[in-house]
């Protein structure tokens, strides 16, 4: 390995990494760091990066493309692995794979390198989307193959170098930010029986001591979010607006025991206030404008897109080609849906769309009802005839007709029942 490009945040792991990689492999070290919002840019990156010995430090402003080629794709689809985790440092990864194997063709590296340790999902995540890139690159990941130092020892490494590092107070909690969510674990929330602490929250407020609730209107078109009451804003500003709009009411706060991809179940504490509103917003939408089949398809659809990416298989042929069917899916879902932060609670409060399949003719019990309710007769029969068919051949399940598994105890003895007798009396 002559030279390697590593993923670099600024913090004390990948400064410290910075050295240790030039002295135990002789190698010239480019960092890369990606900024992809949320706070995840410090400053003076390039300063520090050079401090620790690197020969050159790039700095990319990724935020708009994250936003527009990952984070969008995974809102269309509905994308929340197991139901809960709206994905984002699992969206970040393959942006930040793509940029560190462009950064190494430029550079003529024939390796790149990452902070991951040999315990997290990360470290999958980069290893398969960087081979899937470009099969030639070596992955080296200094924290899985022997750097391994205590805080206090890389402080001493950093310090007996001239290594420039962040001086800040040490966080009891593993964290990871960008536009899209913050993850928080580790310390006291290894423990899924203790409440997360205060401290552990940075975005939102305690929901119980949130202001009075408000309102927003969002606008989709095509399933993206374009617009908020009426303004068009870049994707950027809107999740940037609704992030400040959603925490201010405590909106966007996950506690999750998730089953991690090397295997073991990990309880992660998310925030994420844009993401929370505009999945519930996009939802409802969904709902008025696709019909019943596509959106039970979706839902199997929802469920592995999300498990591919949190597994880092973005690249793979089959994430390619589900992200094409969600873009298809999509095409008529446009309108606006009015939202409810409520301490905590992002609610859906109203849904119009110009493509809606919602007919208040057709819905409605009052005047003006157009539905045919006499037809509802010849929709039964054709319905109900597979069930009867085999009722007839087979005997209902549930009737006792000499199979045990088909047959359950009469449920009008076993439950309290009154009748009324001719002469009006009543029997128990």
């Amino acid at each position: 390995m002559k030279k390697v490009v590593l993923a670099y945040s600024g913090g004390l792991d990948t400064s410290v990494a910075v050295a240790w990689l030039r002295e135990q492999y002789d190698a010239e070290v480019v960092t890369l760091t990606v900024d992809v919002g949320g706070g995840s840019l410090r400053q003076g990156v390039e300063r520090r990066a050079m401090s620790a010995g690197a020969s050159r430090a790039y700095v990319v402003d990724a935020r708009e493309r994250f936003v527009t080629d990952f984070v969008w794709p995974h809102l269309q689809a509905n994308a929340l692995y197991q139901g809960a985790y709206p994905l984002a440092t699992a969206l970040a990864r393959p942006l930040i794979a793509q940029l560190l194997v462009e950064v190494a063709q430029k550079e003529g590296a024939d390796a790149v390198a990452h902070g991951c340790t040999g315990k997290g999902n990360d470290q999958v995540r980069f290893d398969v989307a960087v081979h899937a890139l470009d099969p030639g690159l070596e992955v080296v990941a200094p924290m899985r193959v022997g750097m391994g130092l205590t805080r206090e020892q890389e402080i001493d490494y950093a310090a007996e170098r001239g290594i420039e590092i962040p001086i800040t107070k040490s966080s009891p909690y593993s964290i990871d930010v960008n536009l899209w969510g913050r993850s928080i674990e580790t310390g006291v929330l290894e423990d899924p029986w203790v409440s997360p602490p205060a401290d552990v929250y940075e975005w939102t407020v305690d929901p119980g001591r949130a202001p009075q609730p408000v309102e927003v209107v969002i606008g989709f078109e095509g399933g993206i979010p374009v617009s908020l009451d009426g303004e068009f804003l870049a994707p950027v500003d809107l999740v940037e607006r609704l992030h400040v709009q959603g925490g201010a009411h405590g909106v966007g706060r996950v506690d999750h025991v998730e089953d991690r991809l090397v295997g073991i179940k990990s309880r992660e504490i998310y925030e994420a206030p844009a993401a929370t509103i505009l999945h519930a917003a996009h939802r409802a939408l969904e709902g008025l404008t696709l019909s019943k089949d596509t959106l039970r398809l979706n839902r199997l659809v929802a469920g592995e897109h999300a498990k591919l990416t949190y597994d880092g298989l973005w690249f793979s042929a089959l994430h390619r080609d589900l992200r094409g069917y969600v873009a298809s899916s999509q095409r008529v879902v446009s309108g606006e849906v009015r939202m409810r932060l409520d301490h905590g609670n992002a609610i859906v409060a109203g849904r119009r769309s110009p493509l809606s399949l919602y007919d208040r003719n057709l819905a409605t019990y009052d005047e003006g009802d157009a539905f045919d309710h006499a037809s509802a007769v010849g929709f039964i029969e054709i319905f109900g005839l597979p069930l009867r068919v085999e009722a007839a051949r087979h005997g209902a399940v549930g009737k006792h007709h000499g199979a045990a598994w088909a047959w359950t105890p009469p449920l009008l003895e076993a439950l309290p029942t009154t009748v009324e007798d001719p002469e009006g009396g009543a029997t128990g």
